[in-house]
């Protein structure tokens, strides 16, 4: 509790990388910052004009699910997104609704898809972010692309990045849980599984045989069984809203669930987590959340 956040701090101007390390990376406490991206160009030549102009024809991965729901349970099963390749301006055509389809499609490939399938745009943003960079002493692992439907939901998940998550236009709301929450966030091993398309346009899921279940939170945050998932009540969540122009830092193994406006544009760094003491004391929290599990 000495650590709780009642609400995500903002700062008004990028700090210095010693200050950004030792008030925020170090403790593990999420921020809101403001005015770190304001001279990209990204956020005035990002419309959808500029980017039929820039990116066009161009064939790229999109995400595509009949429920908006890529990566999340469902039907007791961890289903991913079939990735259809398409023209970009295909997929403006859905997102502009000049093209109506019963599906959800989200560009979210989080392989370093700025710098893989989106080299035009970078130019517009940054390679990185300077002054982190500085403050971890390395480049980021990736560098990613979003732009989707509103339909298009992150189930509650946590990665072992630091991530600066930037919005160029639109907003993301976010729905954040410390990794002390662990004990109260639960957790299933779940058969892998991937949509396809079927010959009549439905989808079906398809099981990844050959592959190892997958650890995943089956629980909605934004509404919780409490009935099956009790200990949840005990879960402090922390809600904010990144709008254009602004930086969300989202500390490593902080669990969040993730909405946005219609047409959002967000660009985000991953930066891989420092395994120090605070990986060491979530490790043994997750051990003896699931050991009193098994009791």
């Amino acid at each position: 509790e000495l650590g709780w956040l009642e609400s995500v701090p903002y700062l008004d101007r990028p700090p210095s990388p010693l200050e950004f390390y030792r008030e925020w990376v170090s403790p593990n406490k999420p921020c809101i910052i403001q005015n770190a991206i304001s001279h990209w160009p990204a956020l005035k030549k990002w419309t959808s004009a500029y980017l039929r102009e820039v990116v066009g024809p161009k064939v790229v991965s999109v995400a595509v699910t009949p429920n908006g729901y890529a990566d999340a349970v469902f039907q007791d099963r961890f289903v991913m997104p079939e990735e259809r390749q398409m023209p970009f301006m295909d997929f403006l055509d859905i997102v502009e609704k000049k093209v109506t389809s019963p599906n959800v499609f989200y560009v979210q490939k989080q392989c370093s898809n700025l710098t893989e399938e989106f080299p035009e745009l970078v130019c517009d943003v940054q390679p990185d972010i300077p002054w982190m960079s500085e403050a971890l002493g390395r480049k980021p692992d990736a560098v990613n692309f979003w732009l989707g439907e509103s339909a298009a939901v992150t189930s509650l998940h946590k990665d072992h990045y630091e991530n600066l998550y930037c919005v160029i236009s639109g907003e993301k709301h976010f729905l954040l849980h410390p990794p002390s929450d662990r004990p109260f966030i639960p957790y299933e091993l779940y058969q892998p599984a991937t949509y396809h398309v079927s010959e009549d346009g439905t989808f079906e899921i398809v099981d990844e045989k050959s592959a190892d279940k997958v650890p995943w939170i089956p629980l909605d945050p934004l509404n919780p069984n409490l009935e099956l998932y009790p200990e949840y009540a005990q879960a402090k969540p922390l809600q904010c809203t990144v709008k254009a122009g602004e930086m969300l830092y989202l500390p490593s193994l902080w669990f969040h669930h993730v909405q946005q406006s219609h047409g959002c544009i967000a660009v985000n760094y991953w930066y891989d987590m420092e395994y120090d003491l605070k990986y060491s004391y979530y490790q043994l929290l997750d051990c003896l959340t699931k050991a009193v599990g098994v009791l």
